[in-house]
């Protein structure tokens, strides 16, 4: 009995313990354990979506994704916006790995009508800004009372 107090470790049972804990967790949330690299799941990048009088601009947080690993589209009053984060290297041994990896799909219904065919859309510093001019029928008009 003397002997496996003085052989214990109460650091690495404590590890032992939050290593289990966290294999339960992942498993709990995302439906697999981790399996010391990446978790590979959907994630929703957060969205911010303001409105000036001649458009609406999307911003959307996505550091990480390769430009070309995004995709666009308009159907009808839906901005979809799709993409995927992949890892830089699976060959590496990690002691931990939290960021999340794996697609992303968002979709934005438009309350007003835009031009289609003047969208834009640039990527920097991890955020993807989408700029979406107004067509002339969405535009606010002032009357004025006399």
């Amino acid at each position: 009995m003397a002997w496996e107090l003085m052989n214990s470790n109460p650091l690495k049972e404590i590890e032992k313990k939050r290593s289990e804990m966290d294999k339960l967790l992942d498993t709990y949330l995302f439906g697999k354990p981790r399996t010391g690299g990446f978790v590979e799941q959907e994630w929703r990048p957060p969205v911010d979506i303001s409105e000036t009088e001649r458009e609406l601009v999307v911003n959307v947080e996505i550091p990480g994704v390769a430009s070309e690993d995004v995709n666009l589209s308009l159907s009808g009053d839906i901005l979809l916006i799709q993409g995927e984060k992949k890892p830089e290297s699976q060959e590496e041994a990690y002691h931990r790995a939290e960021r999340t990896y794996g697609s992303f799909n968002r979709s934005i219904r438009l309350h007003v009508e835009v031009q289609r065919e003047k969208i834009s859309a640039s990527y920097k510093n991890g955020v993807l800004k989408i700029i979406l001019p107004k067509s002339q029928k969405s535009k606010k008009k002032e009357v004025k009372v006399e």
